[in-house]
Protein backbone atom coordinates (compact mmCIF):
# COMPACT_ATOMS: atom_id res chain seq x y z
CA UNK A 1 0.00 0.00 0.00
CA UNK A 2 1.35 3.43 -1.21
CA UNK A 3 1.44 5.71 2.12
CA UNK A 4 -0.10 9.09 1.38
CA UNK A 5 1.89 12.11 2.71
CA UNK A 6 -0.17 14.83 5.02
CA UNK A 7 -0.15 18.30 4.38
CA UNK A 8 1.60 19.39 7.26
CA UNK A 9 4.02 16.74 6.96
CA UNK A 10 5.00 17.79 3.40
CA UNK A 11 4.97 21.38 4.23
CA UNK A 12 7.59 20.07 7.47
CA UNK A 13 9.28 18.30 4.80
CA UNK A 14 9.40 21.53 2.14
CA UNK A 15 10.50 23.83 4.92
CA UNK A 16 13.56 21.54 6.28
CA UNK A 17 14.96 21.57 2.83
CA UNK A 18 14.56 25.52 2.50
CA UNK A 19 16.36 25.77 5.84
CA UNK A 20 19.17 23.15 4.89
CA UNK A 21 19.84 25.22 1.95
CA UNK A 22 19.75 28.84 3.41
CA UNK A 23 22.02 26.95 5.86
CA UNK A 24 24.25 25.20 3.44
CA UNK A 25 24.44 28.78 1.23
CA UNK A 26 25.81 30.89 4.29
CA UNK A 27 27.67 28.38 5.26
CA UNK A 28 29.65 28.37 2.16
CA UNK A 29 29.42 32.07 2.15
CA UNK A 30 31.36 32.36 5.22
CA UNK A 31 33.83 29.84 3.93
CA UNK A 32 34.42 31.46 1.23
CA UNK A 33 34.90 35.29 3.04
CA UNK A 34 37.87 32.99 4.58
CA UNK A 35 39.47 32.26 1.25
CA UNK A 36 38.41 28.73 1.68
CA UNK A 37 36.82 25.86 -0.56
CA UNK A 38 33.30 24.84 -0.56
CA UNK A 39 33.69 21.56 -2.37
CA UNK A 40 31.32 22.18 -5.23
CA UNK A 41 32.58 21.08 -8.33
CA UNK A 42 29.57 21.76 -10.67
CA UNK A 43 28.38 24.15 -13.01
CA UNK A 44 25.40 24.25 -14.98
CA UNK A 45 26.30 25.16 -18.65
CA UNK A 46 23.51 26.32 -21.14
CA UNK A 47 23.65 24.92 -24.28
CA UNK A 48 24.46 27.56 -27.02
CA UNK A 49 23.24 25.03 -29.93
CA UNK A 50 19.91 23.26 -31.68
CA UNK A 51 16.61 23.84 -32.21
CA UNK A 52 15.80 26.26 -29.14
CA UNK A 53 18.75 28.68 -30.79
CA UNK A 54 17.43 28.27 -33.79
CA UNK A 55 13.87 29.37 -33.36
CA UNK A 56 15.07 32.48 -31.43
CA UNK A 57 17.01 33.64 -34.62
CA UNK A 58 14.37 33.43 -36.06
CA UNK A 59 12.46 35.47 -34.66
CA UNK A 60 14.51 37.88 -34.70
CA UNK A 61 14.20 38.03 -38.67
CA UNK A 62 11.39 40.19 -37.89
CA UNK A 63 13.10 42.95 -35.47
CA UNK A 64 12.87 46.15 -36.98
CA UNK A 65 15.50 48.14 -36.78
CA UNK A 66 16.71 51.72 -38.05
CA UNK A 67 18.66 51.83 -41.41
CA UNK A 68 22.09 50.24 -41.22
CA UNK A 69 21.66 48.05 -37.83
CA UNK A 70 21.69 44.75 -37.41
CA UNK A 71 20.60 41.99 -34.62
CA UNK A 72 21.66 38.70 -33.89
CA UNK A 73 21.76 36.34 -31.01
CA UNK A 74 24.45 36.58 -28.48
CA UNK A 75 23.61 34.05 -26.30
CA UNK A 76 20.63 31.59 -24.40
CA UNK A 77 20.35 32.65 -21.12
CA UNK A 78 17.52 30.98 -18.85
CA UNK A 79 15.63 34.08 -17.54
CA UNK A 80 17.86 36.95 -18.71
CA UNK A 81 17.28 40.07 -16.74
CA UNK A 82 19.55 42.98 -15.79
CA UNK A 83 23.12 43.18 -17.37
CA UNK A 84 26.51 43.48 -15.96
CA UNK A 85 29.28 43.65 -18.17
CA UNK A 86 32.85 43.10 -17.19
CA UNK A 87 35.19 46.55 -16.91
CA UNK A 88 37.73 43.78 -18.30
CA UNK A 89 35.68 42.77 -21.51
CA UNK A 90 36.18 39.19 -19.72
CA UNK A 91 32.31 38.31 -19.07
CA UNK A 92 29.21 39.53 -18.90
CA UNK A 93 26.62 38.37 -15.60
CA UNK A 94 23.14 38.37 -16.15
CA UNK A 95 20.58 38.37 -12.97
CA UNK A 96 17.43 36.74 -13.08
CA UNK A 97 14.22 36.62 -10.71
CA UNK A 98 15.14 33.35 -9.98
CA UNK A 99 17.56 31.54 -7.97
CA UNK A 100 20.47 32.09 -10.42
CA UNK A 101 23.36 34.60 -11.59
CA UNK A 102 24.61 33.28 -14.82
CA UNK A 103 28.30 34.58 -16.54
CA UNK A 104 28.39 34.94 -20.01
CA UNK A 105 31.58 34.36 -22.29
CA UNK A 106 32.82 34.94 -25.76
CA UNK A 107 36.46 33.55 -25.63
CA UNK A 108 37.54 33.76 -29.15
CA UNK A 109 35.73 37.87 -29.47
CA UNK A 110 33.71 36.86 -32.71
CA UNK A 111 30.90 38.67 -30.52
CA UNK A 112 28.85 35.54 -30.27
CA UNK A 113 28.85 34.15 -26.56
CA UNK A 114 30.53 30.45 -26.24
CA UNK A 115 29.77 29.52 -22.69
CA UNK A 116 27.46 30.19 -20.57
CA UNK A 117 26.89 28.85 -16.73
CA UNK A 118 26.00 29.65 -13.53
CA UNK A 119 28.34 32.07 -11.43
CA UNK A 120 28.82 30.48 -7.56
CA UNK A 121 27.28 27.56 -7.74
CA UNK A 122 27.81 26.64 -4.23
CA UNK A 123 25.44 29.96 -3.26
CA UNK A 124 21.30 30.07 -3.89
CA UNK A 125 20.78 33.77 -4.26
CA UNK A 126 17.08 34.87 -4.08
CA UNK A 127 16.30 37.53 -6.79
CA UNK A 128 19.10 38.75 -7.90
CA UNK A 129 17.89 40.55 -10.36
CA UNK A 130 20.80 43.33 -9.80
CA UNK A 131 23.96 43.22 -11.03
CA UNK A 132 26.54 45.93 -11.73
CA UNK A 133 30.41 46.95 -11.73
CA UNK A 134 32.63 49.69 -10.08
CA UNK A 135 35.11 51.08 -12.41
CA UNK A 136 38.01 48.96 -10.62
CA UNK A 137 36.02 45.52 -11.17
CA UNK A 138 33.67 44.80 -7.87
CA UNK A 139 31.16 42.79 -8.66
CA UNK A 140 27.75 44.09 -6.79
CA UNK A 141 24.79 41.47 -6.63
CA UNK A 142 21.15 42.89 -5.39
CA UNK A 143 19.30 40.58 -4.46
CA UNK A 144 15.37 40.94 -3.17
CA UNK A 145 17.38 41.44 0.82
CA UNK A 146 20.58 41.25 0.80
CA UNK A 147 23.67 43.07 -1.20
CA UNK A 148 26.94 41.12 -1.52
CA UNK A 149 30.13 42.31 -3.42
CA UNK A 150 32.26 40.17 -5.22
CA UNK A 151 35.88 41.36 -5.38
CA UNK A 152 38.16 40.45 -8.92
CA UNK A 153 34.61 38.52 -10.15
CA UNK A 154 36.00 38.50 -13.83
CA UNK A 155 38.88 36.25 -12.73
CA UNK A 156 36.93 34.20 -10.18
CA UNK A 157 33.81 33.32 -12.03
CA UNK A 158 36.06 30.52 -13.36
CA UNK A 159 35.93 28.61 -10.44
CA UNK A 160 33.23 27.96 -8.11
CA UNK A 161 34.77 29.14 -5.10
CA UNK A 162 34.63 32.82 -5.38
CA UNK A 163 35.96 35.91 -3.15
CA UNK A 164 32.63 37.83 -1.78
CA UNK A 165 31.70 40.02 1.21
CA UNK A 166 28.24 40.99 2.11
CA UNK A 167 27.54 44.27 1.95
CA UNK A 168 24.31 44.32 3.57
CA UNK A 169 23.33 40.92 4.80
CA UNK A 170 20.31 39.16 4.02
CA UNK A 171 17.50 40.52 5.86
CA UNK A 172 18.93 44.14 6.49
CA UNK A 173 17.96 45.73 2.89
CA UNK A 174 14.36 45.58 4.08
CA UNK A 175 12.09 44.93 7.05
CA UNK A 176 11.64 41.37 6.71
CA UNK A 177 8.42 41.91 7.12
CA UNK A 178 8.09 44.28 3.81
CA UNK A 179 9.49 41.34 1.87
CA UNK A 180 6.54 40.34 -1.06
CA UNK A 181 6.70 38.52 -4.41
CA UNK A 182 5.58 42.01 -6.06
CA UNK A 183 8.19 44.55 -7.21
CA UNK A 184 10.86 42.93 -5.57
CA UNK A 185 13.53 43.44 -8.50
CA UNK A 186 16.40 45.66 -7.37
CA UNK A 187 18.62 47.46 -9.76
CA UNK A 188 21.83 48.92 -8.81
CA UNK A 189 24.56 51.20 -10.51
CA UNK A 190 27.64 52.55 -8.96
CA UNK A 191 27.41 56.39 -9.04
CA UNK A 192 29.77 58.70 -10.33
CA UNK A 193 30.37 59.69 -6.83
CA UNK A 194 31.85 56.21 -6.17
CA UNK A 195 28.79 55.38 -4.03
CA UNK A 196 26.26 52.16 -4.76
CA UNK A 197 22.31 52.86 -5.51
CA UNK A 198 20.01 50.40 -5.65
CA UNK A 199 16.03 51.16 -6.31
CA UNK A 200 13.83 49.57 -3.71
CA UNK A 201 10.48 49.47 -5.01
CA UNK A 202 7.37 49.53 -2.87
CA UNK A 203 5.35 45.96 -3.58
CA UNK A 204 1.66 47.36 -3.53
CA UNK A 205 0.07 48.77 -6.56
CA UNK A 206 -0.61 51.93 -4.81
CA UNK A 207 1.40 52.58 -1.64
CA UNK A 208 -1.39 52.79 1.33
CA UNK A 209 -1.42 55.60 3.89
CA UNK A 210 -0.20 53.58 6.86
CA UNK A 211 2.98 52.35 4.69
CA UNK A 212 4.40 55.97 3.87
CA UNK A 213 6.12 56.51 6.96
CA UNK A 214 8.21 53.50 7.25
CA UNK A 215 8.75 53.15 3.61
CA UNK A 216 10.21 57.00 3.58
CA UNK A 217 12.21 55.70 6.51
CA UNK A 218 13.98 52.87 4.83
CA UNK A 219 13.89 54.21 1.03
CA UNK A 220 11.32 52.15 -0.15
CA UNK A 221 9.40 53.10 -3.00
CA UNK A 222 12.62 55.13 -3.43
CA UNK A 223 16.46 55.02 -4.27
CA UNK A 224 18.70 54.18 -1.47
CA UNK A 225 22.56 55.41 -1.70
CA UNK A 226 25.54 53.48 0.53
CA UNK A 227 29.22 53.26 0.17
CA UNK A 228 31.08 50.44 -1.40
CA UNK A 229 30.83 48.71 1.85
CA UNK A 230 27.75 49.11 2.75
CA UNK A 231 28.17 52.26 4.85
CA UNK A 232 26.33 56.02 5.46
CA UNK A 233 23.33 54.60 3.81
CA UNK A 234 20.25 57.20 2.83
CA UNK A 235 17.72 57.80 0.70
CA UNK A 236 18.40 59.51 -2.07
CA UNK A 237 15.08 59.36 -3.89
CA UNK A 238 11.29 59.50 -2.73
CA UNK A 239 8.14 58.85 -4.43
CA UNK A 240 9.01 56.07 -6.71
CA UNK A 241 6.44 53.11 -7.34
CA UNK A 242 8.74 50.37 -8.96
CA UNK A 243 12.19 51.46 -11.16
CA UNK A 244 13.88 48.74 -12.62
CA UNK A 245 16.24 50.92 -14.68
CA UNK A 246 19.17 53.52 -13.92
CA UNK A 247 22.17 54.65 -15.27
CA UNK A 248 24.04 58.07 -14.49
CA UNK A 249 24.03 60.82 -17.09
CA UNK A 250 27.54 60.67 -18.46
CA UNK A 251 28.89 64.41 -18.59
CA UNK A 252 26.39 66.04 -15.94
CA UNK A 253 26.54 63.30 -13.45
CA UNK A 254 23.15 62.97 -12.95
CA UNK A 255 20.28 60.31 -12.18
CA UNK A 256 17.85 59.23 -14.66
CA UNK A 257 15.57 55.96 -14.50
CA UNK A 258 12.39 54.54 -15.59
CA UNK A 259 9.49 53.83 -13.33
CA UNK A 260 6.62 51.90 -14.24
CA UNK A 261 2.68 53.12 -13.43
CA UNK A 262 -0.17 52.48 -11.54
CA UNK A 263 -2.04 49.22 -12.88
CA UNK A 264 -6.06 49.27 -13.15
CA UNK A 265 -6.94 52.71 -14.34
CA UNK A 266 -7.40 52.04 -17.92
CA UNK A 267 -5.93 51.02 -20.72
CA UNK A 268 -4.42 54.32 -21.74
CA UNK A 269 -3.50 55.92 -18.70
CA UNK A 270 -1.25 56.87 -16.87
CA UNK A 271 2.10 57.32 -18.49
CA UNK A 272 5.07 55.39 -17.81
CA UNK A 273 8.35 57.73 -16.76
CA UNK A 274 11.30 58.85 -17.52
CA UNK A 275 12.93 60.69 -14.94
CA UNK A 276 15.64 62.79 -14.42
CA UNK A 277 16.98 63.89 -10.38
CA UNK A 278 19.31 66.79 -9.97
CA UNK A 279 19.44 66.51 -6.09
CA UNK A 280 19.41 64.46 -3.29
CA UNK A 281 16.04 63.91 -1.67
CA UNK A 282 13.58 65.05 -4.44
CA UNK A 283 10.14 63.52 -4.45
CA UNK A 284 8.86 62.11 -7.86
CA UNK A 285 5.21 61.69 -6.93
CA UNK A 286 4.03 58.50 -5.83
CA UNK A 287 1.69 57.46 -4.27
CA UNK A 288 -0.31 60.76 -4.87
CA UNK A 289 0.38 60.66 -8.56
CA UNK A 290 -0.13 57.55 -10.72
CA UNK A 291 2.06 57.99 -13.29
CA UNK A 292 3.30 61.67 -15.41
CA UNK A 293 0.72 64.27 -13.86
CA UNK A 294 -2.17 61.35 -13.24
CA UNK A 295 -3.45 61.32 -10.01
CA UNK A 296 -4.26 57.99 -8.60
CA UNK A 297 -7.83 57.13 -7.32
CA UNK A 298 -6.85 56.33 -3.78
CA UNK A 299 -5.23 59.58 -3.33
CA UNK A 300 -7.52 61.85 -5.60
CA UNK A 301 -8.43 65.28 -3.67
CA UNK A 302 -5.93 65.40 -1.75
CA UNK A 303 -3.63 67.98 -1.04
CA UNK A 304 -0.07 66.35 -2.21
CA UNK A 305 2.30 67.29 0.68
CA UNK A 306 5.91 67.37 -0.90
CA UNK A 307 6.87 69.44 -4.20
CA UNK A 308 7.31 66.80 -6.52
CA UNK A 309 9.20 66.77 -10.03
CA UNK A 310 7.64 64.81 -12.40
CA UNK A 311 8.86 63.00 -15.60
CA UNK A 312 10.88 64.53 -18.56
CA UNK A 313 9.54 62.00 -20.87
CA UNK A 314 6.63 60.13 -20.67
CA UNK A 315 6.04 56.27 -22.20
CA UNK A 316 3.25 55.20 -23.58
CA UNK A 317 0.82 53.12 -20.53
CA UNK A 318 1.70 50.01 -19.16
CA UNK A 319 4.57 49.27 -21.78
CA UNK A 320 6.56 48.41 -18.59
CA UNK A 321 9.99 50.73 -19.34
CA UNK A 322 12.55 48.66 -17.26
CA UNK A 323 16.10 48.50 -18.05
CA UNK A 324 18.02 51.81 -19.59
CA UNK A 325 21.37 53.18 -20.29
CA UNK A 326 22.97 56.20 -22.06
CA UNK A 327 25.00 55.26 -24.72
CA UNK A 328 28.89 56.23 -24.74
CA UNK A 329 30.23 53.86 -27.32
CA UNK A 330 32.01 54.94 -30.86
CA UNK A 331 30.21 51.98 -32.99
CA UNK A 332 26.77 53.86 -33.63
CA UNK A 333 26.25 57.22 -35.64
CA UNK A 334 27.09 60.53 -34.12
CA UNK A 335 22.97 61.52 -33.34
CA UNK A 336 23.44 58.28 -30.38
CA UNK A 337 25.93 60.11 -28.34
CA UNK A 338 24.77 60.39 -24.60
CA UNK A 339 21.19 58.76 -26.05
CA UNK A 340 19.28 56.77 -23.73
CA UNK A 341 18.48 53.27 -24.73
CA UNK A 342 15.86 51.75 -22.93
CA UNK A 343 13.56 48.52 -22.94
CA UNK A 344 9.92 47.84 -22.68
CA UNK A 345 9.36 44.85 -20.92
CA UNK A 346 5.67 44.93 -22.57
CA UNK A 347 2.42 45.01 -21.14
CA UNK A 348 0.66 42.38 -19.08
CA UNK A 349 -2.89 43.83 -18.68
CA UNK A 350 -3.96 45.90 -21.64
CA UNK A 351 -6.80 45.46 -23.89
CA UNK A 352 -4.13 45.18 -26.93
CA UNK A 353 -0.35 44.53 -25.71
CA UNK A 354 2.10 47.41 -26.24
CA UNK A 355 5.95 47.62 -25.55
CA UNK A 356 8.41 44.32 -26.26
CA UNK A 357 10.53 47.19 -27.84
CA UNK A 358 13.79 49.06 -27.34
CA UNK A 359 13.45 52.39 -27.01
CA UNK A 360 15.24 55.10 -27.50
CA UNK A 361 15.14 58.56 -25.67
CA UNK A 362 16.74 62.25 -27.00
CA UNK A 363 17.80 65.34 -24.89
CA UNK A 364 17.90 68.72 -27.09
CA UNK A 365 19.88 71.67 -25.85
CA UNK A 366 16.74 72.77 -23.78
CA UNK A 367 16.32 69.90 -21.85
CA UNK A 368 13.47 68.22 -22.88
CA UNK A 369 13.36 64.80 -24.00
CA UNK A 370 11.71 62.63 -27.23
CA UNK A 371 11.40 58.67 -27.00
CA UNK A 372 10.88 56.95 -29.57
CA UNK A 373 10.95 53.12 -30.90
CA UNK A 374 14.78 51.81 -31.97
CA UNK A 375 13.95 48.02 -32.12
CA UNK A 376 10.40 46.33 -32.26
CA UNK A 377 8.79 43.14 -33.56
CA UNK A 378 8.62 41.21 -30.91
CA UNK A 379 4.77 41.29 -30.75
CA UNK A 380 3.22 39.63 -33.27
CA UNK A 381 0.07 40.31 -35.45
CA UNK A 382 -1.85 38.04 -33.23
CA UNK A 383 -0.89 40.47 -30.33
CA UNK A 384 1.25 37.16 -28.56
CA UNK A 385 4.37 38.02 -26.96
CA UNK A 386 7.85 36.46 -29.08
CA UNK A 387 9.92 37.86 -26.46
CA UNK A 388 9.85 40.09 -23.55
CA UNK A 389 13.42 42.83 -23.24
CA UNK A 390 14.21 43.99 -19.77
CA UNK A 391 18.00 45.86 -19.82
CA UNK A 392 20.35 47.22 -22.72
CA UNK A 393 23.85 47.33 -21.84
CA UNK A 394 27.06 48.41 -24.22
CA UNK A 395 30.16 46.09 -24.88
CA UNK A 396 33.47 47.84 -25.67
CA UNK A 397 32.88 47.57 -29.23
CA UNK A 398 29.94 49.86 -29.03
CA UNK A 399 27.74 47.43 -29.44
CA UNK A 400 24.19 47.22 -27.53
CA UNK A 401 23.28 44.13 -25.51
CA UNK A 402 19.57 42.87 -24.93
CA UNK A 403 18.01 41.24 -22.68
CA UNK A 404 14.80 39.06 -22.92
CA UNK A 405 13.31 37.08 -19.63
CA UNK A 406 10.71 35.25 -22.08
CA UNK A 407 13.02 33.94 -24.83
CA UNK A 408 15.60 33.00 -22.31
CA UNK A 409 18.29 35.35 -24.48
CA UNK A 410 20.63 38.04 -24.79
CA UNK A 411 20.28 39.91 -28.30
CA UNK A 412 23.49 42.18 -29.55
CA UNK A 413 22.79 45.24 -31.93
CA UNK A 414 25.33 46.52 -33.94
CA UNK A 415 25.56 49.07 -36.69
CA UNK A 416 27.00 48.22 -40.54
CA UNK A 417 26.40 51.49 -41.77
Amino acid sequence: MRKLMTSAALLALIAGQVSAQESDTRSNSEKMQSMQATGTTEFTFVDQTGDYADGIKRTLERITLPDGFKIGLYAVVPDARHIAVGPQGVVTFVGTRKDKVWSVTDRNKDRVADEVKDFAPSLTFAIPNGVCFSPDGMLYIAEQNAVTKFPAAEFFYESPDIALAPIVPKGELIPVSEESFNHTARVCDVGPDGNLYISLGQPFNVAPPEKLELYNEVGIGGIIRMDQNGGNREVYTYGVRNSVGQDFHPVTGELWWTDNQVDGMGDDIPPGEINKQTEMGQHFGHPWFGGGTVRTNEYAGQEVPVDVVHPVSETVAHAADLGMMFYTGKMFPEMYKNAIFSAQHGSWNRTTPVGARVMVSFEDAEGNVTTEPFAEGWIDENGEYLGRPVDVAQLRDGSLLVSDDLAGAIYRIWYEG
